[in-house]
């Protein structure tokens, strides 16, 4: 055995050193560079928003590649479907739960896929709980019932099962939910286009909307009077609050914010197309029309361009911009329009 370890040394002692020498640092330090390079040019293209589509037209070609009406609700479940898809199809796929180079570098693009996530999320629960139910006590739709709660799976999960997974499983529950909707049987899906439905989620939306607001208008800091409980004579709380307080999102987590929003305008846009056809007669009856419009043109000026390289976070009047709180504006002006059509849909 001694001999064979002293042959051993002989031929690989010298061939070791040659490479200990310097070639070998130096090609797995080539090997890291190369793959930093590639994987950060993945990066940047991942970085890039989805584009605008189409959702009327989009449902069109759905409808007709499929051999299927475009019924009433179609195109609101198509436009859920769609930005369903967007967040798994999209260059990268679906980056929140990545835990390797270039996905686990940036956080941009997993805030605006949150925020796509959350309208998806919002809007399953509408079709389950109202859209698809003439009252109360009607009977739940069963590919919604399946749908729904995989939407509202953990976004983080990265295996066993993964995200992306559950994800999927909701879409094609949504598509088994549309393709019911075209079938003339007395078991076929339905979907109820009334104004207290579209009420009912337009609410969610305000809501939404209005947390992402405080939270932009907050980049800055503010000092915020306590109005939980104004205009509600006899109200109480469970525990007491001060008076007044200083409120401000961390700096690390402003262009977070800034980038939520914009996955949630995005969704919004689609949404809101597609709910503008479903609902026609009801707007068109209440006059609302041109307020889902105006919504629309709101959200769409959220979308614009970003030429800067980074978010800023400029004072109020300084000298640099302060990109959230021009997102916060347009958030708030479609909010206070959302909340004057849900006024305009209550009345009779």
């Amino acid at each position: 055995m001694d001999g064979l370890q002293r042959i051993w040394f002989k031929l690989w002692d010298p061939l070791w050193n040659r490479l200990a020498g310097g070639k070998v640092a130096k090609g797995l330090a080539g090997l890291i560079l190369l793959y930093l390079l590639v994987a950060t040019g993945f990066g940047v293209y991942w970085s890039f928003e989805p584009s605008r589509v189409d959702m009327v037209e989009l449902a069109k070609q759905q409808a007709e590649a499929g051999g299927q009406q475009p019924v009433v609700g179609y195109y609101t479940s198509e436009a859920l479907i769609h930005v369903t898809e967007t967040l798994l199809d999209k260059p990268g796929g679906y980056l929140s739960n990545d835990r390797l180079p270039p996905g686990i570098w940036l956080d941009n693009i997993p805030n605006w896929e949150f925020g796509v996530l959350v309208q998806a999320r919002d809007m399953a629960r509408a079709l389950r709980k109202t859209f698809s139910r003439s009252q109360s006590q009607s009977t739940e739709d069963p590919d919604l019932a399946k749908a729904e709660p995989l939407l509202h799976f953990d976004s983080n999960s990265w295996i066993l099962p993964d995200s992306e997974g559950e994800y999927r499983k909701a879409i094609k529950a949504l598509r088994a939910y549309q393709a019911s909707l075209s079938e003339t049987g007395e078991e076929s899906a339905q979907f109820y286009a009334r104004a207290d439905n579209l009420r009912d989620w337009l609410g969610d939306v305000s809501t939404r909307l209005g947390s992402l607001s405080q939270r932009l208008s907050a980049s800055v800091g503010q000092r915020r009077l306590n109005t939980d409980l104004a205009g509600s004579p006899g109200a109480a709380q469970s525990t007491q609050t001060a008076h007044e307080s200083e409120i401000q999102t961390p700096w690390m987590e402003i262009d977070d914010v800034f980038y939520e929003a914009r996955g949630t305008a995005w969704a919004l846009i689609h949404l809101l197309e597609a709910v503008e056809v479903d609902f026609a007669p009801t707007l068109e009856k209440k006059n609302a029309r041109v307020s889902v419009d105006q919504i629309i043109r709101e959200l769409e000026a959220t979308q614009a361009t970003i030429w800067s390289p980074m978010i800023l976070n400029g004072t109020e009047f300084g000298f640099l911009a302060n990109h959230s709180l021009v997102m916060a504006s347009y958030i708030s002006r479609a909010n206070a329009a959302i909340i004057d059509l849900r006024e305009l849909l209550s009345q009779g």
